[in-house]
C-alpha cells in the first residue's frame, strides 16, 4: 500500500495493478460460467441476461446507497467513500462488491477527473476506467448520431423529392419536420464550448437539410439515461423507439421509430446492456455501467448494474451523484421505484471543511488554497454547519432506509471536530461513523463497514414520497418542501403551460419527475448555504424525455455542453512510449 500523501492516485493503481489476479480468479469467485464473461482484457463485461436467467430465483444480497451533504465546489467524496466501503466490508470477511458509473472523457481531458476514488480507496484499471473502457460511450455516441443523421437525410429528401418519388424509396409518408423544433443535437464526448450552436449543411441541395443545429456532451444523451433506467435489452429497444427527435410543423411528434433509425440504434447499443467489471486497490470486484447526467437525468450506475450485483454479492454498494436534496431523491423516488429494488441503508458523506462552509465559512475555489479556516480546528462553524447535515439525514429518514453518517477523514481534521460530528448524530439518533480509507485503504473504513453492518439488519420500510397518480406540479411541490426545505414553487408561465398538458395527457402518467437543480445548494442559488429559509422555489421550463419518460422540471439553466477550462487536465496527461503506461490521470 503506497502512501498518497506521497503517491499520486495513477502510481497507486498502477502499483495495485501489478498483483491484480487473472480474470480467471474472479469469474470463480463470483461463481460464473465460462460463457458468463465476455473477454476484454482485465475488464470483461459480464454477460447480464445469461447471468440473470441462471440466477433468477437466488435471494437479493443487502442493497448500500453513497450519497452526501450539500457539497463544496470540490467535491466530498461519494466515489472514494463507496470505493472504501466495498474495502472495509472486504476487510471484515463480507462478499462484496458495486456498481458505479463510468466517466465522461469531458471532465477526464478537464478539471474534474476521473470520479475513480482516491488514495487507496481507488479504482482499477485506472487508465482503461478513464480512457473509454469497453467502449459503452461510443456506442452510444453512434447510436444517438445515427438519429441525426436519419433526420437530417429524411428532411433534405423530403425538401428535394415528390411523394412519388418518396414512395420509390419505400417512405409512405411525409413527416413534415418543423426546423424551427428540432429536440435533438449531436454528441461528442468532450468539453467543446464551440459546437454549442453550429450551423449544418452548409452547400447545395445533395448536402443536408441547411438549419441550426448544436451538439452535447455524450453522457448527457437521452440513450445514456435510458440505459441507467432500462431493465433489459427488450426495455431498452422500446425506449429507443419512443424518443422525440423533433416536431412536425403541425405539431406532432417526430420519433426515432418513426425516422425507422430504432432498430439500428439498438443494434449499436445491443452490448451495452452487460455491464463492465474492475476493481479496487484491494482486488475487490465492481460493475461499471452507464454514466448519466446527475441533473437531467438519475445521476448513478443502472438498473441493470444492480439487478445483477444484488444476485453476485452478499453486500452491494453504489453511489447517487450530486448530493442527498437530487442524487438520493432520484435513487428514491425514481430509481427504486423503477427497479422494485429494496434498498437497506444510505451512507450520507460529510465532510469537515463542507461542514465549515454551511457554518458561515469563506468561499471555497477550485484551484485555490482552502483559506485557513478549514486547516484548522473550528467547532463553532462545525456545529452551526451540521444543520445541513441533519436536513439530509432527515430527507433520508422520510424514505424508510436506514441512514449511516460517514465522516470523510481529512488530515486537517482534529480530533475534537470528529468527536463533535459523533455526538451530535448521537442526539440525533442517527448511527456514525469515521473513515479514513483514502490513507488507509480497507483498514480504515473497519468502522464505517461495521456500522453498515449492523444498520443492514434494521427493518426497512420504503415509502415514496410521492404516488404515481399525483399531478406533476404537487409532485415538484412536495419535493421543494419536503427535500429542499422551500415555502413553495413559483411557475413560469411557459413551465405553467406545459405543466398543464403534461398533466391533462394520460401518456405522461408513468413519466418520471427528474428535477434540474444546483447541486451546491439546498435552494436553486448556489450561493446559499447551510439550510436557506424563506425562499421560493422558481420553475422556468419542463423537458420532456420520451424515451426515458423523463419530466424535468428546471429551476435553473443547464449546459448540455460543458466547456474547457483555461488549465485542463489533458496537459499532465502522457504516455510512456516505452512501456505505453498512461500517467497524469486522477
Amino acid at each position: 500500500m503506497l502512501d498518497p500523501t506521497i503517491y499520486k492516485d495513477w502510481q497507486i493503481a498502477e502499483e495495485a495493478e501489478k498483483n491484480l489476479p487473472p480474470v480467471e480468479y474472479f469469474r470463480e469467485k463470483l461463481g460464473l460460467l465460462p460463457d458468463e464473461i465476455i473477454p476484454y482484457g482485465k475488464t470483461p463485461k459480464l454477460d447480464f441476461i445469461k447471468i440473470m436467467n441462471r440466477l433468477k430465483d437466488k435471494p437479493d444480497g443487502k442493497f448500500i446507497e453513497v450519497t452526501a451533504i450539500t457539497p463544496t465546489p470540490l467535491g466530498e467524496g461519494k466515489s472514494t467513500v463507496s470505493l472504501g466501503l466495498i474495502e472495509g466490508l472486504a476487510k471484515i470477511g463480507k462478499n462484496v462488491g458495486g456498481a458505479l458509473r463510468q466517466p465522461s472523457g469531458g471532465p477526464t481531458m478537464n478539471v474534474k477527473g476521473t470520479a475513480a476514488g482516491g488514495g487507496n480507496a481507488l479504482l482499477m484499471p485506472m487508465t482503461e476506467f478513464s480512457l473509454g473502457l469497453t467502449g459503452d460511450i461510443n456506442d452510444i455516441m453512434n447510436a444517438h448520431n445515427l438519429a441525426m443523421v436519419a433526420l437530417n437525410a429524411r428532411m433534405q429528401h423530403e425538401r428535394n423529392y415528390s411523394d412519388e418519388e418518396l414512395a420509390a424509396h419505400h417512405i409512405t409518408r411525409r413527416l413534415d419536420i418543423d426546423p424551427k423544433r428540432i429536440e435533438m443535437g449531436w454528441v461528442l464526448d468532450f468539453c467543446a464550448q464551440g459546437l454549442r450552436n453550429i450551423i449544418i449543411g452548409i452547400g447545395g441541395p445533395k448536402d443536408g437539410y441547411l438549419m441550426e443545429s448544436k451538439f452535447g456532451i455524450a453522457v448527457g444523451s437521452e440513450l445514456m439515461a435510458i440505459l441507467a433506467v432500462a431493465r433489459d435489452l427488450k426495455d431498452l429497444r422500446e425506449r429507443i423507439g419512443k424518443i422525440v427527435v423533433a416536431y412536425s410543423r403541425s405539431g406532432e411528434p417526430v420519433t426515432c421509430e418513426d425516422l425507422e433509425v430504432a432498430g439500428a440504434m439498438t443494434a449499436w447499443m445491443r452490448n451495452t446492456i452487460n455491464p463492465t467489471m474492475c476493481y479496487t486497490v484491494e482486488h475487490q470486484p465492481v460493475l461499471i455501467h452507464a454514466g448519466p447526467f446527475a441533473n437531467i437525468a438519475i445521476g448513478q450506475s443502472s438498473v441493470i448494474a444492480d439487478r445483477l450485483a444484488l444476485k453476485l454479492f452478499d453486500y452491494h454498494v453504489t453511489e447517487s451523484g450530486f448530493a442527498a436534496d437530487i442524487g438520493f431523491e432520484k435513487f428514491w423516488n425514481v430509481k427504486t421505484r423503477l427497479s422494485g429494488l429494496t434498498p437497506n441503508v444510505s451512507v450520507l458523506v460529510a465532510t469537515i471543511r463542507a461542514l465549515k462552509m454551511h457554518g458561515g465559512g469563506p468561499k471555497v475555489v477550485p484551484g485555490r488554497d482552502l483559506p485557513e479556516e478549514y486547516k484548522t480546528e473550528n467547532l463553532e462553524l462545525l456545529r452551526k454547519g451540521c444543520e445541513n447535515l441533519f436536513h439530509h439525514v432527515a430527507t433520508i429518514k422520510k424514505s424508510g432506509i436506514n441512514p449511516v453518517v460517514c465522516i470523510n477523514q481529512f488530515y486537517t481534521d482534529t480530533p475534537a471536530e470528529i468527536q463533535l460530528i459523533r455526538d451530535l448524530c448521537k442526539e440525533q439518533g442517527v448511527r456514525c461513523a469515521a473513515s479514513n480509507h483514502w490513507m488507509k485503504g480497507g483498514e480504515g473504513a473497519v468502522e464505517l463497514a461495521q456500522t453498515v453492518v449492523e444498520a443492514c439488519e434494521d427493518p426497512v420500510n420504503i415509502k415514496f414520497l410521492y404516488s404515481l397518480d399525483m399531478p406533476l406540479r404537487q409532485r415538484v411541490e412536495l419535493i421543494a418542501k419536503e427535500v429542499y426545505g422551500a415555502d413553495g414553487v413559483d411557475w413560469a408561465p411557459l413551465a405553467q403551460e406545459k405543466a398543464k398538458r403534461f398533466e391533462s395527457d394520460p401518456k405522461y402518467a408513468d413519466y418520471c419527475t427528474m428535477m434540474v437543480k444546483t447541486h451546491l445548494s439546498l435552494s436553486h442559488d448556489p450561493a446559499l448555504k447551510g439550510v436557506p429559509k424563506g425562499w421560493r422555489l422558481p420553475i422556468r421550463d419542463i423537458l420532456e424525455y420520451g424515451g426515458a419518460k423523463f419530466l424535468c422540471p428546471m429551476a435553473g439553466t443547464i449546459s448540455m455542453m460543458p466547456g474547457t477550462s483555461s488549465n485542463p487536465a489533458y496537459r499532465r496527461i502522457d504516455v510512456d512510449t516505452e512501456t505505453g503506461k498512461v500517467s497524469g490521470l486522477f
